[in-house]
């Protein structure tokens, strides 16, 4: 079965069409344009209007070429800056005259629920155990327990994200020193008082997660980190985009994004796999057990 998501992040909006056969998916197309609707929402309240049109086209596009690929019902969803944006509704409402599918904005349970699913489902060795998803996004993180036979036990949505973080504290290119110690203030007292229940691995999804691959490979320990926030406190971030073939819009918010993945790290207690799916592939598994 050929399903599709559109979700219209924080950071980007992005495209997944995927073959779904016997709970395993096989990706047909995937797509991201960077929008940054969270850093219009945090200094305005709201989604402009060249801003929605912008979204609007490029739902437009993502639904036409998920419909050519033989997608039946394409899901549109609205994560952290959706939620946040005080004229929600009338976009909600432009986007729909506009292509005909409402968007769902998701709360937070159902975001961590998501991301859990696609997470363990698309692990290559699924363990037994107890494992916990963590997903940063641009406006806001989430951390959700459980197994991959029973699916989600427990999740937190955190208030906090690469875009919210970087838009606050950082200036310089590359980061200072003094931007990375408020980052991680912040992340901690966000962070303050979370007991997530005991996993035995921790799965790392999100934007900010799968760039760090490309820097220190698939594991996120305290090590590897620790290189990756070398490199990008030694060089531009053009620089950066350029030596690891990265967006350098992306690059510029991986400071905090890493800053954000360190503090969740500390609280499930082991080192974050870098995973192979989230909470757009979720919504595809959930489409295809309909």
């Amino acid at each position: 079965m050929v399903c599709a998501c559109i979700d219209i992040g924080s950071n980007t909006t992005r495209l997944l069409v995927a073959d779904v056969h016997d709970g395993r998916l096989a990706a047909l197309a995937q797509r991201r344009t960077f929008t940054r609707l969270g850093s219009e929402i945090r200094r305005d309240g709201q989604i402009g209007a060249t801003k929605a049109a912008e979204v609007v086209a490029i739902v437009s596009e993502y639904l036409a070429e998920a419909h050519g690929l033989g997608a039946r019902s394409p899901r549109v969803i609205g994560t952290a800056a959706m939620r946040a944006a005080a004229n929600r509704d009338d976009v909600l409402d432009l986007l729909e005259r506009a292509t005909g599918v409402r968007p769902d904005v998701l709360d937070g349970e159902q975001e961590a629920r998501l991301a859990f699913l696609g997470a363990s489902k698309t692990l290559r060795d699924p363990p037994d155990t107890k494992i916990a998803v963590v997903d940063v996004g641009g406006g806001s993180s989430e951390v959700a327990v459980g197994t991959v036979a029973d699916g989600m036990e427990w999740s937190v949505s955190l208030p906090i994200g690469s875009s919210a973080l970087a838009d606050t504290h950082c200036r310089c290119d590359p980061v200072s020193e003094h931007e990375l110690v408020e980052m991680r203030a912040h992340a901690e007292r966000v962070f303050d008082g979370l007991r997530a229940p005991e996993a035995e691995q921790a799965i790392a999804v999100g934007g900010s997660a799968t760039s760090l691959c490309r820097l220190v490979g698939p594991v996120l320990d305290v090590q590897s980190m620790r290189v990756a926030l070398a490199k990008l406190c030694e060089h531009s971030a053009a620089e950066v985009a350029r030596r690891f073939d990265l967006d350098p819009q992306r690059v510029l918010l991986l400071p905090a994004g890493l800053v954000v993945l360190e503090a969740a790290a500390m609280r499930v207690g082991c080192p974050l796999r870098i995973g192979e799916g989230g909470v757009r592939e979720g919504v595809c598994l959930q489409i295809a057990a309909i």
